[in-house]
């Protein structure tokens, strides 16, 4: 029996990309950024170049935008900056889509694209701690610094939400539920899975739920997971990079840098504790179903 919500086989065809869940997207995504990521990736599947390459472009373009941002001046600069940090979307999406055409998807590309994403955004909000510090001195690199942490924070619960939602009806790996990696980039995983439990949700209790549930078990926490989970997912687009690269562009067009500081603290000090419990309410409510095994 398929809950409301849950898809079929087929359904989960039904994607952005091919792999994208269409319930989790929103009009940029759908109409804009994975579409062209698509394309993109069906262009470089027959090329020498790699998904992780594709990674480390998305964040050089960040990094452009951010010199945009910071050494230029007047409307015209800042929209190009917008449009240069947009651009980040498509790659960013391109490489995990050029990773599943080509048969290369593994837990070790998934941290390569995280560390360039925030690596990449790091040098964006150092470049406009510079561009506030113009306007309001010394205090501008602490208030920007400020954002940056909680961005990151931010951008942690938005993906982490998602990711244990694809983990639970699609059975799409990340890196919480992979085997734990050796080497360089080891440290850079287990860093990430502390900022996942920083803004924990209790997504590992029930990750132990389905570990241990036979088919049927599965099939009636996955309708949970639809009935509960993904309403509040649905409404986390505020804490999304889509809006953040926007209204950071909007900010710098009007020239008021101290915008995205505000941005980013009221959303992080008033709206972040709220949805994190919404969704732990929502993973508590999953959790509450009686085991139909231990009902028998």
């Amino acid at each position: 029996m398929q809950g409301k919500g849950c898809m079929s086989k087929t359904d989960q065809q039904s994607v952005i990309g091919q792999s994208r869940p269409i319930e989790l997207e929103d009009w940029l995504n759908r109409r804009i950024y994975h579409p062209l990521s698509w394309r993109l990736a069906r262009a470089l599947r027959h090329t020498p170049l790699t998904p992780n390459m594709v990674s480390v472009a998305g964040g050089l373009t960040v990094v452009l935008a951010a010199w945009i941002y910071a050494s230029t001046t007047g409307p015209a600069w800042a929209a190009l900056g917008m449009l240069v940090h947009m651009s980040w979307h498509v790659l960013d999406g391109a490489d995990g889509d050029l990773a599943r055409m080509t048969g290369r998807v593994s837990p070790m590309g998934e941290i390569v694209d995280g560390l360039c994403d925030y690596l990449s955004h790091l040098v964006l909000y150092v470049a406009l701690g510079s561009v506030l510090a113009e306007t309001m001195g010394i205090w501008g690199w602490p208030l920007m610094a400020a954002a940056g942490f909680a961005r990151i924070a931010q951008t942690v619960f938005y993906e982490a939400q998602r990711r244990q939602y694809q983990w639970w009806i699609y059975r799409t790996g990340w890196v919480r539920e992979q085997p734990r990696q050796k080497g360089l980039l080891s440290g850079a995983a287990a860093f990430y899975l502390r900022l996942v439990s920083f803004v924990s949700t209790n997504g590992e209790a029930l990750d132990q739920r389905f570990e241990q549930a036979d088919e049927a078990e599965k099939e009636r926490l996955r309708a949970g997971v639809s009935r509960h989970v993904l309403p509040v997912i649905s409404r986390l687009g505020v804490f999304s990079s889509n809006i953040r690269t926007v209204l950071i562009g909007l900010a710098m067009i009007v020239g008021q840098p101290i915008l995205i500081v505000v941005l980013e603290l009221v959303t992080l000090v008033v709206l972040l504790p709220i949805f994190l419990r919404f969704a732990r309410n929502a993973i508590a409510s999953v959790l509450a179903q009686p085991d139909a095994s231990s009902s028998r």
